[in-house]
């Protein structure tokens, strides 16, 4: 098979492994989306600290240690995926699916509005016209909610921020993760112990199977991540960016179909004008890669 090939399977193996989380996330509980997270970060250490030592990965660990800037951003990207982490948890567990969803189907606009107001990057004509659509889709979700889509608005800024904290920090994935959960795991265990000590705990309380579910977070947070990875080495990041729509769209289809959200035509236009803006940026970044590869292969003949 060919490496590419390969890549496109690890990759879309990744995205459907993240979009299927809805119906994960809901077999732990009665779990609340605060013991399911801090149970998420601890198990996820433990994971990624097994990985970092089979994958040979111990002396960039300590390496990152010794780069203070580089601790700063991580323990930063650290605390926004946890916020990112709680809030899907518990849009899912509140009948929020396509709510969630909608965050990442928004997520590449707002990562881009954060390369303009953070890095002083700057948009395309097309592509303003696509930011311009995505702010109408939110307003009128927010008319159709009766409220900001806040859940899916936490989820988009959170990650956006978390992807511009990892992208300033450049360090390879493995070691990122674990220095990740390892800033986040004393507070988690912390909760974890209080949380036994008071009687309030979920862990152990319905059975076996449900236990093992509980432990095995942290595996189920490895594996996609380590598919991306292995995919990302493999395809391009044009090929990446359309893959990473999978997610959403499997979480939106979860939403209606599985757990029966209700979907009124106000809300199928914000949906839809999300889509719009969405189809605009994805179509103008084909085409200005396209016209930048011809312009290269022509100053290359030339």
């Amino acid at each position: 098979m060919p490496d590419s090939r390969r890549g496109l399977i690890l990759g879309a193996s990744a995205y459907i492994l993240w979009g299927a989380f809805p119906l994960y996330w809901t077999l732990l509980e009665p779990g609340g989306a605060v013991e399911i997270l801090a149970h998420r970060i601890v198990w996820s250490l433990l994971t990624m600290l097994l990985i970092l030592v089979l994958s040979g990965r111990v002396s960039q660990l300590r390496a990152l240690l010794r780069d203070r800037r580089k601790l700063l951003l991580l323990t930063a990207a650290a605390v926004v995926i946890s916020v990112n982490w709680g809030g899907y948890i518990w849009g899912v567990n509140n009948g929020r699916v396509v709510e969630t969803s909608l965050g990442y189907f928004i997520n590449p606009l707002v990562t881009v509005l954060m390369g303009v107001l953070v890095l002083g990057e700057h948009l395309r004509r097309l592509q303003w016209v696509a930011m311009g659509l995505a702010l109408v889709a939110v307003v009128v979700l927010t008319i159709d909610y009766g409220r900001p889509p806040w859940v899916a608005l936490v989820l988009a800024f959170s990650f956006g921020t978390y992807g511009l904290a990892k992208k300033q920090a450049d360090v390879g994935a493995v070691e990122s993760i674990t220095f990740e959960t390892l800033v986040l795991a004393p507070v988690a265990a912390a909760y974890v112990a209080w949380l036994v000590a008071t009687g309030q705990s979920n862990f152990g309380s319905h059975g076996v199977g449900h236990a093992v579910l509980f432990t095995s977070t942290g595996i189920i947070t490895a594996i996609p991540l380590m598919l991306f990875g292995a995919a990302a080495i493999r395809v391009s990041m044009v090929s990446l960016g359309l893959l990473q729509y999978l997610a959403p769209t499997i979480q939106f289809a979860l939403g209606i179909l599985v757990f029966h959200e209700d979907m009124p035509p106000s809300r199928w236009i914000g949906f839809g004008l999300v889509w719009v803006a969405l189809a605009m940026f994805t179509v103008e970044a084909l085409n200005h890669r396209r016209r930048q590869l011809r312009l290269v292969a022509h100053a290359s003949a030339v």
